[in-house]
């Protein structure tokens, strides 16, 4: 199966179906009231302050409605804005810019959220260890969510089940935990592997066998410490488990090489945007 890429193709692809969600069976019946074909300039304004993402998806709204509308872009994606930042200025037809308007505000709300959230815990870190996300993702928003990560200067974790063997503990409820690294060790064919623990014994089960990384999964911040002690001379080191911006300058301390954080996608909080006419 091959990797979905953030491309022209994909990017126009997602946005046509979100227009067509929009827009089925009837079009926009409000607009279509508007009879006059008046030319005007708006401003697309952030609400509060955020991480700019998406704006390639909202242009590509609006542009899909009439291509003849102006998207000019004032800051880039990856950018910090203060808030009642301007960050484009559109010129078009008015009736075509309303149909637009809300599919564009809903990609830009829903990206600069979640590249806004991962930069709120990066700077919590102090970029001691990495801010990856996971595949609690949105179905079929994958790999828009994993861009927005990017973007807040979050790493990504595996896109999707065949980048790399990561052992849970659904894994072992049948099956011995050391048996199945072993196993995967064998078959790895230049993957990575990652082995989640909760507790010490586990990891003093499979200290020193060949693998990558040591995944510690809702362990106290006393127990992470001990684990990542002992972890640290053989393995990459990885913290998950309900780990919010309250808590992770805690578990940041004990020395782990990467938190993984499932919140930076499912969870994170839309950003506000307007079109000022």
């Amino acid at each position: 199966m091959p990797r979905f890429e953030l491309n022209n193709k994909f990017i126009k692809n997602v946005v046509k179906l979100a227009l067509i969600e929009d827009l089925y069976p009837s079009g926009d019946i409000t607009s279509d009231l508007i009879k006059n074909k008046k030319i005007i300039k708006v401003k697309l304004v952030s609400n509060q302050k955020a991480v700019i993402g998406g704006l390639l998806f909202a242009k590509k709204a609006f542009n899909l409605i009439d291509s003849r509308i102006k998207f000019i872009t004032k800051k880039k994606d990856g950018s910090l804005v203060k808030k009642n930042s301007i960050i484009a200025i559109i010129q078009g037809n008015i009736k075509n810019i309303l149909i637009a308007e809300r599919v564009a505000l809903n990609f830009l709300s829903h990206i600069s959220g979640i590249a806004t959230l991962t930069n709120q815990f990066l700077k919590l870190t102090k970029k001691k260890c990495k801010v990856c996300c996971t595949r609690k993702t949105i179905p079929n928003l994958r790999v828009i969510q994993k861009y927005a990560v990017k973007l807040g200067g979050g790493t990504n974790h595996r896109f999707n089940l065949s980048d790399e063997y990561l052992i849970k503990d659904n894994h072992i409820a049948s099956t011995n935990l050391k048996e199945l690294v072993k196993l995967a060790i064998k078959n790895k064919k230049n993957k990575k592997i990652t082995v989640e623990v909760d507790n010490l014994k586990q990891l003093k089960d499979i200290i020193g066998l060949k693998f990558n990384t040591v995944l510690f999964d809702n362990m106290s911040v006393k127990n992470l410490k001990a684990g990542v002690k002992i972890a640290k001379k053989f393995y990459e080191t990885e913290a998950s488990g309900n780990i919010n911006l309250k808590s992770v300058k805690s578990v940041v301390s004990t020395g782990v090489d990467r938190v993984s954080i499932g919140s930076l996608t499912h969870s994170a909080p839309s950003i506000d945007f307007k079109l000022e006419f």
